[in-house]
């Protein structure tokens, strides 16, 4: 019992603020909380029993939820596959026609800015072969005087003069970067043709140029052989087994087929190579051509260009040929007939004013 009365006493009312009231009065305040005092219950709320001092309550234990499972039918799961399925194929759809629409769209836009590059390439390439139709004319203006020139007998040195600052300004890298390729095949082809015949008129025409250069002295020699012809050519009569067969020899130096001057007479003699050395043959005057010693007859100049023409004269007569095919085009042929630059350059220009419009 000694115990018992040392233990301290609880008082339960004063916990909970109340005291016997013995009849109705002024309602009395709450006790005033000093330090460390215990805070008191709520009203109303559940007691507990009191519990003795280094009283520890029990954790609180959280009971956690339990996973709930569900198990499905293979019909139900069927189902869900094949409505998974059915909302990619719908996603995968509208993507692929976003795309392509995109697409479809984003390449009208290109084939709008090639097109308009097209255009504006065709623009300049109109300047470009403008200019290179007046070089082209100037050129043929010129070639036509210089055949004229020749034809009269007359050097053309003037001529040559011209065709050295002549040049037709235009060749196949003048293509790159207009768009031609959008400028449909004809003119496509129209432009390399174009292209390559300027540049082959080019080189023509400064072969042509060499030719002419290089060869003053035999050109002017021949013309000057009109009026006074010389004789270049002779031949050999020698003995076959068939008979008598004549020769061609080169005379290394000609000489005139005549002349007024007083006692002018062909060379008894003329001195000719044989080899590595050079012999005197004699002229043949009178009697048998043929006999133990050959003898040399002159050979007619007027007979000799029907027969061996000027290696000279034949190569002008060709590069002369070839330019005047390249600018004038070849008609020679009604069922092949070739155009010349002076008409393609011209229809040309006509064909690239109309891509854009």
């Amino acid at each position: 019992m000694a115990d018992d009365d040392k233990k301290p006493k609880i008082d339960l009312k004063a916990r909970l603020g109340k005291k016997t009231v013995s009849g109705v009065g002024a309602s009395i305040p709450p006790p005033m909380m000093s330090p460390g005092a215990s805070i008191p219950a709520p009203p109303f709320a559940p007691s507990r029993a009191p519990q003795p001092a280094g009283f520890e309550p029990e954790p609180v234990r959280i009971v956690e939820p339990q996973a709930i499972k569900i198990e499905m039918g293979e019909e139900v799961v069927e189902a869900q596959k094949k409505a998974r399925s059915k909302w990619l194929m719908v996603a995968l759809g509208t993507a692929f026609v976003g795309g392509l629409l995109g697409y479809v769209l984003g390449g009208r836009v290109e084939a709008n800015r090639s097109f308009t590059n097209a255009a504006a390439g065709a623009g300049i390439l109109v300047e470009d072969i403008d200019k290179a139709n007046a070089e082209i004319e100037k050129l043929s203006a010129v070639l036509k005087k210089a055949k004229l020139a020749l034809g009269d007998g007359r050097y053309p040195e003037a001529e040559i003069n011209e065709f050295g600052a002549l040049n037709i300004p235009f060749d196949a890298s003048y293509l790159a970067g207009k768009g031609t390729g959008l400028m449909g095949a004809e003119i496509n082809r129209m432009l390399v043709k174009f292209s390559s015949d300027a540049e082959s008129a080019n080189e023509v025409k400064d072969k042509l140029k060499r030719v002419l250069g290089g060869n003053k002295e035999a050109i002017v020699g021949l013309f000057a052989e009109k009026e006074a012809p010389k004789v270049h050519w002779s031949v050999i009569v020698g003995n076959s087994p068939n008979g008598p067969i004549a020769s061609m020899q080169p005379i290394p130096t000609p000489f005139l087929v005549s002349s007024k001057e007083a006692g002018f007479a062909w060379p008894k003699e003329i001195e000719v190579a044989d080899g590595a050395k050079k012999v005197k043959i004699e002229r043949y005057t009178k009697g048998e051509p043929t006999g133990s010693s050959p003898l040399l007859i002159p050979v007619d100049p007027a007979s000799q260009a029907s027969v061996c023409s000027s290696d000279t004269l034949t190569a002008i007569s060709r590069e002369f040929t070839n330019l005047d095919a390249l600018l004038q085009g070849d008609k020679s042929d009604p069922t092949n007939e070739k155009a010349g630059l002076i008409d393609s350059g011209t229809k040309l220009v006509e064909k690239l004013k109309g891509v854009g419009g």
